[in-house]
């Protein structure tokens, strides 16, 4: 296998159910499977980065409150949306 370098990709194999292959060939569109593969796969690493930050400074100084949950958030979001609203700021996802 050649080295790569930044920006270049490799092929891979991955394999899934059929059932969600049909779902996530149904939602890929015009970005195709691998990048929607690509997308979810850096979104997921991000989460897991985070996930292991907050265990850092949990294992450091006890569960977070809802204080300092709530503080982040609106340091990431912005102000505290209104419950009515259907989703906050346009991510289309109902905020926690």
């Amino acid at each position: 296998m050649k080295p790569t370098r930044s920006g270049s990709t490799q092929n891979i194999s991955v394999s899934l159910p059929a059932d969600l292959l049909g779902e996530l060939r149904a939602r890929a569109g015009r970005r195709g499977v691998s990048g929607y593969i690509t997308e979810a796969v850096r979104h997921q690493l991000a989460m897991d980065g985070l996930a292991e930050i907050v265990a850092a400074h949990e294992a450091e100084h006890g569960a977070l409150t809802d204080e300092e949950i709530e503080g982040a958030r609106r340091e990431l979001f912005g102000e505290a949306r209104d419950p009515d609203m259907e989703n906050d700021h346009g991510t289309g996802q109902d905020a926690a």
